[in-house]
């Protein structure tokens, strides 16, 4: 199957004058939650049941939350890392840098080598 996608205009807000380009933006399809994920985990094994999966991707979740928290790098082999990152503003000085120059946070995603080979494999499909 394909990933949908649609076109849609967007200014150069440097230039609010020129004329406005297409870009392409993916479209979702829906989605898939923890429960209907841990069901198809324990469709593909014979030992254990979806709850028991369930159970451990909860756990999954909130051990990744906890060790991000600490600062640590979170490593899924083959699947890939997430990591907390920040930006924040200047400073003239590492002295006049405080914790309230902290502008944002988020986690990075760094895809492994089965998710690299499945974007390189990935088909498009205008909508």
């Amino acid at each position: 199957m394909a990933v949908k996608y649609a076109l849609t205009p967007k200014g150069n807000p440097g230039k609010p004058d020129a004329p406005k380009k297409y870009y392409a933006q993916t479209k979702s399809t829906g989605e898939v939650n923890l429960k209907q994920l841990s069901r198809e985990v324990a469709e593909n094994s014979t030992t254990v049941s979806d709850t028991d999966v369930l159970a451990v991707l909860n756990d999954l979740t909130k051990l990744m939350n906890r060790h991000l928290k600490d600062g640590k790098l979170v490593r899924f082999g083959d699947f890939g890392s997430f990591q907390l990152n920040i930006k924040s503003e200047g400073a003239d000085t590492e002295e006049k840098f405080n914790q309230a120059m902290i502008s944002s946070k988020k986690i990075t995603y760094r895809p492994g080598s089965d998710v690299r080979e499945m974007l390189n494999n990935v088909k498009f499909e205008k909508k």
